[in-house]
């Protein structure tokens, strides 16, 4: 693969996945509308997200510390195994949120403030750090290094941040779920 296509396909990819999460946030398209019981296994969805993103924050750490002892292999397989790890949270996202189902904070007070700065950062970030771990990944396995190290100054607190915040979200929204 040259990095022409590369770059092609991680746009295009990047932009496809924005637009879905935008689309389903929007509630443009819900599975289940017609009125179908939604399986109770969808609503162990969000803490399986937790989870995931849980697991993901323990692996960038662990994989940091790998590549700083000069372990490539070690590093590679970590990083490897976050990204499966983020790929699958990415699935287990849209099949929830494309259900339809609600949810709200109610927390109250600074509170509450604190929770939607947590979210909308979350979100931003989350948008943004695909294309970069994408890049870095294809810089990294290329074997790239300056270019994949260029990177991942950026991609790695990003994508660090963006696990870590998924679980905080988790948390403080979770007292308000109605489906539990």
């Amino acid at each position: 693969m040259n990095d022409k296509f590369a770059f092609r396909l991680i746009t295009v990819v990047s932009i496809v996945v924005f637009l879905v999460v935008c689309v389903l946030q929007a509630k443009v398209f819900t599975l289940f509308s017609d009125g179908t019981v939604i399986p109770s296994w969808v609503f162990f969805l969000p803490r399986l997200n937790a989870i995931i993103n849980g697991t993901c924050t323990v692996l960038l750490i662990i994989s940091f510390y790998q590549i700083k002892k000069g372990n490539v292999k070690a590093h590679k397989s970590l990083n490897i195994t976050a990204f499966v790890l983020s790929s699958l949270f990415l699935v287990s996202y849209i099949i929830f949120h494309a259900t339809g189902i609600q949810t709200s904070y109610g927390g109250q007070g600074t509170i509450r403030y604190i929770y939607y700065f947590i979210l909308i950062t979350h979100i931003i970030l989350a948008a943004v750090v695909l294309p970069l771990v994408l890049f870095s990944f294809y810089s990294g396995l290329s074997m790239k290094i300056a270019r994949h190290r260029r990177l991942v100054r950026w991609s790695y607190p990003i994508w660090l941040y963006v696990t870590i915040t998924g679980v905080v979200v988790y948390i403080m929204i979770s007292p308000y779920y109605t489906f539990n």
